[in-house]
């Protein structure tokens, strides 16, 4: 969608209706929850993701997330010395089913590998909205449809999105949309209208290993706290400054 200036000046109403929006609130937030009380996160651990695709599964069904789309997704890295130009990074249909069993090559003839196919290292690096405290998506959107709520969950009001994209261009880790039906931006928001009633997210509910948790940086009870102070995590694509919020324990470093 092309905007020029005189499109512009006409959508700044609605940036100002949206902006009131965020101050009062969202509508899936419960009555009693209040904003400023959270500080939204997430905490995934890589030696205990299994790639079963559990999460993604169902994270769709519990939003309704169109075929072919994903709020979240898992991939699988192979990192060893045959694949110079960097990992072998495969995630068939967002990881949904699982991947495919490690082959052993034959080895030596026409067509096989003299190495075997499972040498290296194999790892699974679940993705997600990384709700970002500066978020490029929030700066890009011309009407305000996209904003960061006071408890630092990254929101799209789809009343007011206009489908443009500039925020799908702008997320740096790939994790917008258009949905094909509704024409307007789409993608995870920590299932909000489950953690402001006191749940976890579908995917965290769902995870048979516990690779991911549901962490409030406010929190002080919260276990994260204790957890960070004995382990290393990172962010995906630290150089990007966009104060993403979805940390990674042992997160290899060839991870893009």
């Amino acid at each position: 969608m092309n905007l020029d200036r005189r499109h512009f000046l006409v959508m700044l109403p609605a940036a100002a209706i949206a902006w009131k929006y965020v101050l009062a609130g969202t509508p899936d937030a419960s009555p009693n929850y209040t904003m400023t009380d959270h500080w939204w996160s997430m905490l995934i651990d890589i030696p205990k993701c299994i790639g079963c695709g559990n999460c993604v599964r169902a994270c769709a069904a519990e939003n309704d997330v169109p075929d072919g789309h994903f709020r979240t997704w898992v991939e699988r890295y192979h990192v060893n010395d045959w694949h110079m130009e960097g990992p072998e990074v495969i995630s068939p249909d967002g990881g949904k089913e699982g991947f495919p069993a490690v082959a052993q090559s034959a080895g030596g003839g026409e067509g096989f590998s003299s190495a075997p196919q499972d040498e290296g290292k194999y790892f699974f690096v679940p993705k997600l909205c990384n709700h970002c405290a500066d978020s490029p998506c929030t700066q890009v959107c011309p009407v305000g449809a996209t904003f960061i709520a006071p408890d630092g969950v990254v929101l799209v009001d789809q009343t007011y999105c206009l489908g443009c994209a500039y925020c799908v261009q702008a997320c740096p880790y790939g994790c917008r949309y258009i949905h094909p039906e509704k024409k307007v931006a789409d993608k995870c928001t920590l299932c909000y209208h489950r953690i402001t009633k006191g749940l976890t997210t579908a995917c965290c509910e769902n995870c048979p290993t516990g690779a991911r948790k549901l962490v409030d940086l406010k929190d002080p009870n919260d276990p994260i706290h204790a957890f960070l102070k004995t382990h290393y995590v990172q962010v995906l694509k630290p150089q990007m400054a966009t104060g993403a919020k979805v940390f990674y324990n042992e997160l290899d470093g060839s991870v893009r």
